[in-house]
């Protein structure tokens, strides 16, 4: 019989595998924006004031207040809004400045959809690959005893992103990976708050296991109907989301 495991090594290995994680989720993020122009700065800044909701859905300003936020002149600064408004983050207000996109629950639906389609095609791939080295590395993160798993939802959002990010680089199309970090993106505001609930935590290890499981054994049908059965779950919260929500995670932020 094996001896008792020792709590204290537990949580060690807990805690390492939370550091893990968001090493490199970070370091995920990094590569894939890697600004170097001031306009690149500035839209990089802006968008991460979005995510942690620093800026909310509906706020306004002008131009003199962002750059005077961002410590940066009007040209680097107009040209970054001007950006993130063809991305969907903001709107422009004639005569009065710019705003924060508003929720809106059926471009988010749209988004799912299309991540739906996405994420289905990379499972069917990978589960029929020969070489799928990815799938280690997943493992050691998903696959995990209950005392192992992450506790902090933050963190479990950094990588449950990573975790489907991961999916779909490791089916090879550039062009399909492109666009899933960009629904990444538009998505990643109300994402976060589906880490706010224990259950949803305890949930995605449990439901993430299983994909990877149906994966590893080259199911490739019981892998896209799991990933499916996932992402619509998402889907659905999403609709439960309320303003005053996002203020409470601004708060908690």
């Amino acid at each position: 019989m094996s001896p008792p495991a020792d709590p204290l090594a537990v949580r060690t290995a807990a805690q390492t595998a939370a550091q893990t994680v968001a090493q490199t989720a970070a370091s995920s993020a990094t590569k894939t924006a890697e600004p170097s122009t001031l306009a690149d700065q500035a839209h990089a800044q802006l968008k991460q004031l979005i995510f942690d909701f620093a800026l909310m859905p509906g706020d306004r300003c002008s131009e003199s207040e962002l750059a005077q936020r961002l410590a940066i002149s009007r040209t680097p600064l107009r040209q970054a809004l001007q950006r993130l408004q063809r991305e969907g983050f903001l709107q422009v207000i004639p005569k009065s400045g710019w705003q924060v996109a508003p929720l809106d629950f059926d471009i988010f639906d749209e988004l799912y959809d299309l991540r739906i389609l996405i994420e289905c095609h990379a499972a069917a791939r990978l589960a029929g690959d020969a070489e799928r080295p990815m799938l280690t590395a997943l493992a050691d993160v998903w696959l995990v005893a209950p005392e192992q798993r992450l506790c902090d939802g933050a963190a479990v959002g950094r990588a449950d992103e990573l975790f489907h990010s991961q999916l779909v680089q490791a089916s090879g199309n550039r062009e399909m990976a492109r666009v899933h970090r960009e629904i990444t993106e538009r998505i990643r505001i109300i994402r976060r708050l589906d880490f706010t609930k224990t259950a949803r935590v305890e949930a995605t290890y449990d439901e993430h296991a299983r994909i990877l499981r149906a994966i590893t054994r080259r199911r490739g049908d019981e892998a896209q109907r799991l990933l499916r059965a996932h992402i619509e779950h998402s889907k659905l919260e999403v609709r439960h989301i309320t303003l005053d929500m996002l203020y409470r995670a601004r708060r908690q932020a």
